[in-house]
């Protein structure tokens, strides 16, 4: 059964590697981290969603709004075969209801904060900003050419945006949903701005982070996806 159908659009995606001992306490019971050539890695994605609808019905006023979230990848064996999920530390949205629901339902981590967005178009290039505001702005902004390519097999970028389950900790329990969507294109970046204090945003934890410079930056056109209702699996 399908809990939301949306339109994810224009994915600003800001990887980090990470200690992986930092996301130990974070790991939903039976999973373990997912590494890209040995590395384990953490993400701020920005992105838009579009014509929003939770249970097949529209929501007035809170179709189109801007997320932000921090996120890291995991996999979870099952049988023969591994499933390939992310989890996240903290999703930022614009309004209060979108919190309510997805922290009363899916038991996720959202925050609700003042939000804006950027997307535009000129000549060859496009530019993508996102920013949201505790007691200060903070901001991702990016800008590429305005062509779309193919991702391409084994990539990082395919590792970045294959991941199509999301696993959550409640206490002992471990909650799985999942992701449906096509492969995503992406836009070659030409240049990247940001201004993000993860301490403040996302705890101690993460202080590191504004320490470091990213280890890649990547924008998806994205598409629309569904999204299962959740279950309990431990």
């Amino acid at each position: 059964m399908n809990f939301l159908k949306a339109e994810w659009r224009k994915l600003a995606i800001i990887n980090y590697e990470i200690n992986p001992e930092i996301l130990e306490k974070y790991l939903p019971k039976g999973t373990e981290l997912d590494f890209y050539k040995g590395k384990c890695y953490v993400s701020v994605v920005g992105f838009m969603f579009l014509n929003t609808k939770l249970l097949g019905l529209p929501i007035p006023f809170h179709r189109n709004f801007e997320e932000v979230n921090l996120r890291f990848y995991v996999k979870k064996k099952e049988g023969n075969d591994w499933k390939r999920g992310v989890v996240f530390i903290k999703e930022i949205v614009p309004k209060p209801a979108l919190s309510f629901v997805a922290n009363s339902i899916y038991k996720e981590h959202y925050e609700t904060m003042p939000m804006k967005n950027i997307i535009h178009q000129k000549d060859q290039e496009l530019l993508i900003k996102y920013s949201w505001k505790d007691q200060e702005w903070h901001s991702i902004e990016i800008s590429a050419e305005s062509e779309p390519l193919k991702m391409e097999n084994n990539s990082e970028f395919e590792f970045i945006t294959e991941h199509y389950y999301g696993f959550t900790k409640k206490e002992n329990k471990t909650s799985e949903y999942q992701v449906c969507h096509p492969k995503w294109d992406y836009y070659l970046i030409k240049n990247y701005q940001l201004k993000i204090d993860f301490q403040k945003v996302y705890g101690n934890d993460f202080e590191c982070l504004n320490h470091r410079k990213p280890i890649s930056v990547m924008l998806a056109e994205g598409s629309e996806v569904e999204v299962k209702t959740k279950k309990y699996v431990i």
